[in-house]
């Protein structure tokens, strides 16, 4: 399996080839804990998400990529923001693809389901909020959790 490698404001970064619409979750549960995923490609730790695939829409691949890497089926309830910052790129090093970032970021509750890893995620858990602050996690999805924090009744667009 290839590795993804973020780079954020690099000038050592490689260029863009793809854009690649993509989405994340944010889903918080009634105790007020979001789910967190361990990727498997760089092991840090991330919302659940990916990419949106021809001939669905936005929701259907949040609901499919969250149930894919968690085993939550999930009920889309928001929009927290849109990224797109060009200085944001990810290398997926076993096809040389880097992307430039464009990520819809969803928030959703939890309706069915049991937490368990995927070849995506080799860890799956419930995160209190104040204990996120100290996990191994890219700037850019530290930037999201923050932004759904702080933002709750205004999207983001960056």
């Amino acid at each position: 399996m290839g590795r993804r490698i973020d780079y954020y404001d690099d000038p050592n970064a490689p260029k863009a080839n793809s854009l690649v619409p993509a989405v994340n979750v944010v889903v918080e549960n009634d105790k007020g804990e979001i789910l967190m995923i361990r990727r498997t490609d760089n092991d840090n730790w991330a919302l659940p998400g990916g990419a949106i695939d021809l001939g669905e829409s936005v929701t259907q691949a949040a609901i499919r990529e969250t149930k894919e890497e968690t085993g939550i089926d999930v009920e889309i309830t928001g929009l927290v923001g849109i990224y797109s910052d060009p200085k944001h790129v990810i290398h997926y090093t076993s096809n040389n693809e880097v992307r430039q970032e464009f990520s819809i970021l969803l928030a959703g509750k939890p309706i069915a389901g049991h937490l368990r890893p995927s070849e995506e995620s080799s860890e799956v858990t419930w995160m209190a909020l104040n204990s996120i602050a100290s996990l191994s996690m890219h700037r850019s999805m530290r930037s999201r959790v923050e932004d759904y924090i702080t933002h709750p009744d205004q999207p983001l667009i960056s």
